[in-house]
């Protein structure tokens, strides 16, 4: 299978529900119509007869979880009072009872038989049948009323349901839990015995012991189906405590290879232009109709001959067997912890088989076909990307940091305590979840702020845009203070602008075009830094070699003096105020091995154009997580630059140099004191001085041979004193 398809007669029920309920979310639906179908089948008693596990029953288990409002109760209930209602009203009345007095005499014949035929009695078999005939229709009704099905349980009730479905050979016990988040530990008995059922409808007998009151019966031949249907929201469900604890244990006795899951955070509510267009889709003629025709289907599905086996062909087999392989495959992929995901994907096709088996039975077919089993995949593999987005549900800290991103404005702690019922407990556990927040953050492009005054923190975050090189920002003008004009130029025409004669450009727009620190538009993505002749561009080149940037000389340059902008894209689209502009680039600053103007700090300031000499360096763009201000990421480029206690040039090299670079890092560095007209035996004596501080230095013949003789050769290249 290439494409997803999904099974037409469900695609007709799932359309119904989408324009009933006024919700888009179709994987929803399909695994719904899916719980009902399967239910349906299992009825009827549909089996399939495989080739390597026999002849297995048709059933399916799910969890369907989707927000409060967004159409659950209101799906199942046309489900189940405009469909499976007319299915439920034949079978009960008609199927059931007769299917029931037909095994019941089956038994009574076997019984009163064997009793003969092994001098248990006297009595003549026409005697003894209508004796035993009257006990097994006796027990049959002491057994109560067959439940269509329930929403609660015990283990002691299912197993009596059981004994009443296996006197009739007939029917299947169907558990179906609303909001399963508040209802799952009342029903753990009972969760317990349908996990054991799930397979062949089959359980182990439980020995108790017989008292006036409980008496032990007779085990019955031959296999129950059942079906669970369990859904709600995801949030009570997944509360972060007990309940979704307990939930994560279920999965693991089990569960995740039974269920199908379904599962959504978003309302998916169809979106129409008006009220009118609403009306009309759901009183459509053509909806009627539809709904008519499904009703007819689901009236006869009690019509079919009862207990079909669904046949399947070697060439089928094999093609659920390539599946099967293809999915433990997939399950290798995954890492050791990662068991449930194993589970999960190990046992697809399995399901696929019982969901398909649903599929071939509606469409009233002797065979499951390639086309029911494509079907069915389709679905489980939409059921299994719900099952990772449902272990990968975001955790308290994660929810913190998409909060904070989503603040206009600053927030304090008492605000987050009285705002988000995760954020409770002592000092100590709120200050753990801050700090997991921001170590999320930090590699999930969030970035949270947070700041004191009087001993009081505020809070704030953002959600991180990743520079577009083609898209970037600027604003120009040829007037020094207004009529700045926002642009986006790609990074390879950046010299354009750089270039032109009679502009000034800026790296931020402003409202109005007017050109002042109030009126700046937050949003940047470039560096724009003067270099006025305290450093060469030559130097700047070597130093700057692994990061993306332009240079373009101004009106003073000269070869002797060298004055050139220097523009550097950022990683991310950055939305800083003023003051936070200009704490950002003084750490910048800091952690460049040059000096610049340190007037760049300035958010509203202008650079003039040139039409000098440019060139570009094509390299990574500098993380810019790394300077803003009053984060987790700013405070640790800091505290990496101070722990070195060397000059810039050197500690430049040392943060930047590792066991794969070291010998091209030590040739640069060595290249920066070629610049600097620096002779050759102090420039030994540093880069010596500055290999050995590695914590693993290149090797000594490498370094003389290799790195000295390279800078010995540049020297005399440049007439240079070449002496040691």
């Amino acid at each position: 299978m290439t494409k997803k398809q999904y099974h037409p007669f469900s695609e007709k029920i799932v359309d119904i529900l989408v324009r009933k309920v006024n919700n888009d979310n179709r994987h929803f639906f399909r695994i719904l119509v899916g719980y009902y179908l399967s239910k349906v089948a299992s009825m009827m008693r549909c089996n399939i007869q495989t080739n390597d596990r026999d002849v297995i029953p048709v059933n399916t288990y799910v969890l369907n979880l989707m927000v409060s409002g967004t159409g659950k109760g209101h799906s199942t209930n046309i489900l189940e009072r405009e469909f499976v209602s007319h299915f439920k009203k034949e079978f009960l009345n008609s199927v059931f009872p007769r299917k029931a007095e037909e095994n019941i005499e089956i038994l009574a014949q076997e019984r009163a038989q064997a009793r003969v035929v092994t001098g248990q009695t006297i009595l003549p078999l026409s005697e003894e049948y209508a004796i035993q005939k009257d006990k097994f229709q006796h027990h049959f009704e002491r057994l109560g009323e067959l439940a269509f099905s329930f929403d609660s349980g015990t283990s002691p009730a299912v197993k009596q349901m059981r004994e009443k479905l296996l006197l009739a050979s007939a029917g299947s016990m169907n558990l179906e839990l609303d909001e399963v988040g508040s209802n799952m530990s009342a029903n753990v008995d009972v969760l317990n015995t349908f996990l054991e059922l799930y397979d062949v409808g089959f359980i182990k007998q439980k020995l108790i012991k017989n008292t006036a009151e409980n008496i032990r019966s007779e085990e019955l031949p031959g296999n129950t189906p059942t079906n669970l249907m369990m859904f709600g929201t995801p949030t009570k469900l997944l509360d972060g405590g007990r309940v979704e604890e307990e939930f994560k244990q279920f999965l693991e006795t089990g569960y995740a290879r039974r269920l199908l899951f379904g599962y959504t955070v978003d309302s998916h509510r169809t979106k129409y232009a008006s009220a009118e267009e609403r009306y009309a889709q759901m009183v459509d003629i053509n909806l009627a109709t539809d709904i008519h025709s499904i009703q007819n289907a689901f009236t006869n599905f009690a019509k079919r001959p009862f207990n079909p086996v669904l046949q399947m062909s070697k060439e089928n087999s094999i093609y659920l067997i390539e599946y099967q392989m293809k999915c433990e495959a997939a399950a290798d992929e995954f890492k050791d912890h990662m068991a449930l995901h194993k589970a999960e994907m190990c046992h697809r096709h399995y399901k696929a088989l019982k969901l398909a088996g649903a599929y071939s039975f509606a469409d009233n077919s002797t065979e499951l076909t390639q086309d029911h089993l494509d079907y069915a995949i389709s679905v489980v593999e939409d059921s299994g990307e719900a099952f990772h987005l449902l272990m990968r549900k975001q955790g308290p800290y994660e929810r913190l940091a998409h909060y904070l991103a989503d603040c206009d404005n600053e927030v304090t702690q008492h605000e987050l305590v009285e705002e988000l019922p995760f954020y409770k407990g002592s000092e100590t556990q709120r200050k753990d979840l801050m700090t997991l927040a921001m170590s999320f953050g930090y590699k999930n492009n969030i970035i949270i702020k947070r700041r004191s005054i009087d001993d009081i923190e505020f809070f704030i975050g953002e959600t991180l845009i990743e520079t577009d090189l083609d898209n970037l920002t600027t604003a120009i003008s040829k007037d020094i203070a207004h009529d700045y004009q926002v642009n986006h130029p790609p990074f390879d025409k950046l010299h354009k602008l750089t270039t032109a004669e009679g502009y000034h450009y800026t790296a931020h727009g402003f409202v109005n075009g007017h050109r002042k620190s109030e009126n700046s538009i937050p949003g940047f993505d470039l560096l724009i830094l003067d270099c006025d002749g305290d450093v060469n561009i030559s130097t700047v080149k070597i130093l700057l070699e692994d990061y993306a940037f332009l240079i373009s000389t101004t009106k003073r340059h000269t070869p002797e003096i060298n004055r050139f902008r220097l523009i550097l894209p950022i990683s991310h689209r950055l939305k800083l105020s003023a003051i936070e502009y200009s704490r950002f680039m003084v750490n910048v600053f800091e952690w460049l091995p040059f000096p610049v103007d340190e007037a760049a700090k300035d958010i509203a300031r202008k650079w003039a154009s040139h039409p000098g000499h440019y060139e570009y360096n094509q390299g990574s763009v500098i993380d810019a997580t790394m300077f803003i201000p009053e984060t987790k990421r700013s405070d640790e480029t800091k505290a990496q630059i101070s722990a070195t206690g060397v000059g810039n040039i050197e500690r430049w090299f040392k943060t930047h140099t590792s066991k794969g670079n070291r010998a091209n890092h030590l040739y640069r560095y060595g290249m920066v004191m070629v610049d600097a007209e620096m002779q050759l035996g102090e420039i030994v004596e540093k880069l010596e001085s500055f290999n050995n501080s590695l914590d693993t230095p290149l090797p000594e013949d490498q370094f003389m041979n290799s790195t000295v003789k390279s800078i010995s050769k540049e020297l005399t290249k440049r007439g240079l004193h070449n002496e040691q």
